[in-house]
């Protein structure tokens, strides 16, 4: 499985939602821009994440990633 590279730069963009996302599980925001600068890498293959790596973007990366095209459909169709 692969992840949208131009959606996930994005989400990478975003420190202060990645700061917010992590704040109080003990993760650093800082883990989750490596797993994703990670799959940036590495063409979004999913299939090269180790397990921590993949708890990573399931739990802090994946929900970001689906707020964004939440909100860019929303904004294509309000245009």
């Amino acid at each position: 499985m692969r992840v949208g590279l131009k959606l996930l730069k994005n989400v990478l963009g975003k420190h202060e939602e990645i700061e917010k996302s992590v704040a109080g599980t003990g993760y650093l925001a800082k883990t989750v821009i490596g797993v994703g600068t990670f799959l940036l890498d590495n063409e979004g293959d999913l299939d090269l994440l180790s397990s921590k790596q993949q708890v990573t973007f399931e739990r802090f990366i994946q929900p970001l990633l689906a707020a964004h095209a939440r909100g860019h459909r929303k904004q294509q169709e309000s245009n």
